[in-house]
């Protein structure tokens, strides 16, 4: 019997994980009264594969880069002119007026400090914050939670958007996954019979279980359906005419901005979009690279577009596990690399401005020989967005092992 629960658990539109630390949160039903004002909230995008950062955020001052990159360059006339230097992969035109509105940075030439090459490896390490160290059960962005000295008590704090919870989010503090808010409604609607028997199933399964742990995981996790079941997400209609992708990442920052906008006690979220490793046909203006480069671009706009007035509560930044090589290979790609571009968006941001020092592609300045160096950690930017944005100033607590340098943050945060 305690199979069957798990798996139904794991296999329902909302899953969680931090059972065993989690309070009761049907105990907890009045912590929306309890709420002091709306909270800070952080969101987290994993571009998985590993992104081509030169060609995203383009050094096209650099005259190596044009080079190393025969046939997958972007063209100069085709190129988003960001300061005269930088410039932006066409197929990111959607960025432009965030950048252009001062909500928009980047910063080039970040990464981990852990020279591994396997995606597998460093997704790990980047996600838990502890390069090199593969014994870490728990994720950064929970430890922040875990250290806020203004946590809400929303069933909802953490929230990946998937159909499980990320090493990223997997702490003492709950977190959930929610693969499609309008997969799983629960309670009394006679047009969903179906739905409602499996959420009266649920609640029976749980209610009865003798697994001491098991009964309250299963009755906060019905408690927290029960409150996605509020929102009526079939008929939510995005603000401003925001116009999201109907790809992964769209339908997943969609989804996020409704449970931001209800005020269900999100603080944050993480989600992720694969298919950035081209090492064949990448392609230049079009192809692989553009196509995936055009859906993330539109996903973040409409996300910042539907948010309204939100937009001064949230912070984004978007990271991948590591770049590719400076130089394209022989399938007209690019292989495994170093050093990579980090994008921040939010009412707080600095925008409209590449920061980072900028290393240099000349071949005395490569990693290895073959790599953009990194100069800015990539901790160093997260632990700006959890000191500044989030508040939490225990930053040993959040990055193990790493002296997070006020000094050396970009400031790219309004204090």
């Amino acid at each position: 019997m305690a199979s069957t629960r798990r798996i139904f658990l794991k296999n329902s539109a909302l899953t969680m994980v931090g059972i065993g630390a989690a309070p009761h949160w049907l105990a907890r039903s009045a912590w929306a009264s309890t709420m002091s004002g709306k909270k800070k909230i952080l969101v987290a995008i994993f571009q998985r594969g590993a992104a081509d950062g030169l060609n995203v955020v383009i050094p096209y001052g650099e005259s190596e880069y044009y080079r190393l990159r025969p046939t997958i360059a972007i063209p100069r006339p085709s190129i988003i002119d960001l300061n005269g230097f930088f410039g932006f992969h066409p197929a990111l035109a959607s960025l432009k007026p965030l950048w252009d509105q001062g909500h928009l940075a980047a910063v080039q030439a970040t990464g981990s400090p852990d020279p591994t090459r396997s995606h597998f490896d460093a997704q790990e390490f980047m996600e838990s914050g502890t390069p090199g160290t593969k014994s870490t059960d728990d994720g950064w962005l929970n430890r922040a939670l875990e250290l806020d000295p203004m946590a809400g008590k929303s069933p909802m704090r953490a929230v990946a958007m998937g159909a499980q919870v990320p090493l990223t989010l997997q702490g003492r503090v709950p977190a959930v996954a929610i693969n499609n808010l309008n997969a799983f409604q629960v309670g009394g609607n006679q047009r969903q019979p179906a739905a409602m028997a499996a959420g009266a199933d649920f609640a029976a399964l749980y209610d009865g279980a003798a697994d001491a742990v098991l009964r309250p995981a299963g009755q906060d996790t019905f408690a927290a359906l029960k409150l996605v079941q509020g929102l009526d997400p079939k008929t939510y209609q995005p603000a401003a005419g925001a116009a999201y992708p109907n790809q992964p990442l769209g339908r997943s920052l969609r989804q996020l901005a409704q449970l931001i906008k209800a005020d269900v006690g999100v603080e944050v979220a993480f989600a992720d979009v694969g298919g950035w490793d081209h090492h064949v046909n990448e392609g230049n203006t079009e192809g692989q690279l553009a196509n995936s480069l055009r859906g993330f671009a539109d996903a973040i706009n409409a996300f910042w577009t539907d948010l309204g007035p939100r937009q001064e509560d949230v912070v984004l930044v978007t990271m991948s596990e590591f770049g590719r090589t400076v130089h394209e290979n022989g399938n007209r790609g690019t292989d495994h690399g170093h050093a990579n571009v980090m994008f921040v968006l939010g009412g707080a941001v600095k925008g409209g401005q590449v920061y980072g020092p900028w290393p240099g592609m000349s071949p005395n300045q490569l990693y290895e020989n073959r790599d953009l160096a990194i100069t800015t950690d990539f901790r160093d930017v997260l632990a700006e967005a959890v000191e500044r944005h989030l508040g939490v100033d225990r930053l040993q607590g959040v990055f193990p092992g790493f002296q997070a340098d006020p000094a050396r943050f970009r400031n790219f945060l309004r204090a």
